[in-house]
């Protein structure tokens, strides 16, 4: 078999071919993005506010996202899926039960101002992930100009002021106009808010967006994470309704786990925990017959130190 490389270099950019070859992005951020920060033990990008923010728009004690699933099944426009995890202010650790509270315009750029349709709110997961399915919002008119594509956001950790801000959309054609969107410098610099989505197998949109905060998390070893390190390769089929099959690849020697959790955090399932030599190698998970349809993660641990994932979509018919 061939050689694995083992290079930093090597690695960011199987994790990027790998990431894309299953339709899953990853963020490719400028001037860096805070995962590169991470693998180069650089400080990383504090998220923003936005010039605008929290907007005329905002609802009190929207309700909890059910299911993961902000937008009603009938919902018209673009699906689209966007996860992320949450970082500390020097990415050094990842914060648990954040509260993320989100809203925006349906597929015409209205506003649900009686109800809480496109309104809610999750918490990031015992691994610091979040995760919610809706729709692409449409656009409005901000005096003579639309304003572009957004979603607005508020998200507190735990025993820390809120953040409010906004997310945009690479390739949007009114970015460059808009007031807020168009700062690239400042407390309201938009750079790091501006992401690019990819359209899955299913034809549905994704995109990963981590958030920088003030807040106090778990621990994440930067100094191991250039020593020992791994890649989930392939999680096939994605979404499935039954056996799942994984290819992931082993730098070093080192002690392995390889382990599914639900969106909640929990863990549903250990497929490897055993110490590995330098290699590919597969697994295969059989779910069980009685766990629910949703979102989960696929999850590489090296020396105790998760070190990739790859989201995975039950789905049976």
């Amino acid at each position: 078999m061939k050689e694995i490389k083992k290079s930093r270099r090597q690695f960011l950019k199987n994790t990027s071919l790998a990431s894309l070859a299953i339709g899953i992005p990853r963020i490719t951020k400028e001037p860096k993005s805070n995962k590169d920060s991470i693998e180069e033990g650089l400080a990383c990008d504090k998220t923003t506010l936005d010039y605008y923010g929290p907007g005329p728009f905002y609802t009190n004690n929207p309700p909890n996202i059910q299911k993961g699933k902000l937008a009603k099944p009938d919902e018209a426009g673009e699906k689209m899926i966007l996860t992320g995890r949450i970082f500390n202010l020097d990415c050094s650790e990842y914060i648990s039960n954040a509260i993320v509270d989100v809203w925006h315009a349906d597929h015409a750029g209205d506003y649900d101002n009686v109800g809480f349709n496109l309104r809610g709110k999750t918490v990031s997961n015992e691994q610091g992930f979040y995760m919610f399915e809706t729709i692409k919002p449409g656009k409005y008119l901000n005096g003579s100009a639309f304003r572009p594509a957004h979603i607005h956001f508020k998200i507190t950790a735990p025993g820390f002021p809120t953040l409010t801000t906004q997310l945009y959309f690479e390739g949007d054609p009114d970015l460059a106009t808009d007031a807020a969107s168009s700062i690239t410098s400042g407390e309201f610099d938009a750079r790091h808010r501006i992401i690019p989505l990819i359209e899955n197998n299913n034809n549905v949109l994704e995109g990963v967006w981590d958030i920088v905060i003030n807040g106090d998390g778990t621990t994440v070893d930067v100094n191991d994470i250039h020593l020992e390190k791994g890649i989930i390769y392939k999680v096939n089929p994605n979404p499935s309704s039954g056996i799942v099959n994984i290819r992931y690849g082993i730098f070093n020697k080192a002690k392995v786990s390889l382990l599914v959790f639900d969106i909640e955090g929990r863990q549903v399932a250990t497929l490897e925990e055993r110490t590995l030599s330098a290699d590919q190698y597969d697994a295969v998970w059989e779910p069980d017959a009685g766990l629910p349809d949703g979102h989960y993660f696929v999850a590489l641990k090296i020396n105790d130190l998760q070190v990739h994932y790859l989201k995975l979509v039950r789905k049976r018919d």
